[in-house]
């Protein structure tokens, strides 16, 4: 029986930059895991991860990541995702600077 599908979000690194981003749902890349689009649909979360796949020159990596709905945005959860939304973990700086 296969496995059930879970709300995802898009993520990827930035090709210039590395930073960790997510695509939203106007099709920006944003940096904020709040902002991203929340996807409960496998059909529509394959078809958003396929048109992310092909703007090769603005991402590299593209994935979709498990995530939970919350009031106050996407939530990671797992602990792989939680790490990328805070960034570089050898010193505070970028993201842990303003968290």
């Amino acid at each position: 029986m296969p496995k059930a599908f879970t709300p995802k979000v898009v993520t990827a690194n930035a090709l210039l930059e590395g930073d960790v981003i997510y695509l939203a749902a106007d099709d920006r890349w944003v940096r904020s895991l709040e902002e991203a689009e929340v996807l409960t649909d496998e059909a529509v979360a394959q078809v958003r991860l396929l048109a992310a796949q092909a703007r090769s020159a603005e991402a590299v990596g593209v994935y979709l990541a498990d995530v939970a709905p919350t009031d106050a945005g996407p939530e990671p959860t797992h602990f792989r995702e939680a790490f990328r939304a805070k960034g570089p973990s050898n010193y505070a700086h970028g993201k842990q600077e303003t968290a």
